[in-house]
């Protein structure tokens, strides 16, 4: 079963992703972007699902470091900042693709198996 890594901060948020994969895909969670950077380097995920506000590290530099590293892992942003700016600033940190919150399930399961199937 292919292993997504959710970088998620809020606690509702991350629950939301926890029902829309569940039974479909692993799923682990870092809760900012530093803790993301580092289980990107230990547990090895198929796919990471970023959200961009977080603490300690945000979500661009995050993605900036785990693409420097692993330029093949796809890396979806979730961001409420749903403007033309924050899709060009995500896409330029090297995510694969972007959804805005609040997050559909079928728009979230499509853009995963657009990059892992």
């Amino acid at each position: 079963m292919k292993r997504i890594l959710i970088a998620e901060d809020n606690n509702s948020n991350y629950l939301l992703m926890t029902y829309i994969l569940k039974g479909r895909y692993e799923f682990f969670r870092a809760e900012n972007g530093q803790e993301a950077v580092e289980k990107a380097k230990t547990e090895h995920p198929d796919l990471v699902l970023m959200d961009i506000k977080m603490p300690i590290m945000d979500g661009l530099k995050a993605t900036r470091l785990i693409k420097a590293e692993y330029p093949d892992l796809p890396v979806i942003a979730l961001t409420a900042n749903a403007f033309d700016n924050d899709r060009q600033q995500a896409m330029e940190a090297g995510c694969n693709d972007f959804i805005s919150k609040p997050v559909s399930a079928a728009a979230c399961i499509q853009a995963i198996q657009k990059q892992i199937g």
